[in-house]
């Protein structure tokens, strides 16, 4: 089972794992054991989530998310294929918390008249020092 929040979890049913060389550091083992990890959700065939969150999900995951539908996740970073399987389920499970977070709604603001009162203030005082510089009592001969 995993768990993404109090009130929402994924069952281990719903998950696939395959098991497949990983590059990188290892050593020999590289060329031996497949301690990569390739893990596989089946996004809209999943019953545990709601719509609105799988649409989210869907547009958090990017290029992870297949033309099939399905999430998935490549855990290569450490040597040993149980750490890289915690790995991918907890990366997993991040992108599921983050897409569950209600997203706020933004009010749009207007900026206050005496805001913009003292702007254009700052730009006639900017502008009358600028011209004060010009020497425009002097005729070139």
């Amino acid at each position: 089972m995993l768990t993404i929040s109090p009130d929402l979890s994924i069952d281990d049913g719903e998950l696939e794992e395959h098991f497949v060389r990983a590059s990188g550091p290892g050593g020999q083992n590289v060329n031996k054991l497949s301690s990569a990890v390739q893990l596989r959700f089946h996004l809209f065939g999943s019953p545990s989530l709601p719509p609105e969150i799988k649409q989210r999900v869907a547009r958090l995951a990017g290029r992870r998310l297949t033309r099939e539908g399905q999430i998935v996740i490549i855990a290569q970073r450490f040597r040993s294929q149980e750490r890289n399987r915690t790995d991918a389920r907890e990366r997993l499970a991040a992108l599921l918390r983050r897409a569950a977070e209600p997203q706020l709604v933004r009010r749009p603001t207007r900026v206050p008249a005496a805001a913009k009162r003292q702007r254009l203030a700052d730009k006639r005082k900017r502008a009358e020092r600028k011209a004060g510089r010009s020497r425009s009592g002097l005729e070139p001969e």
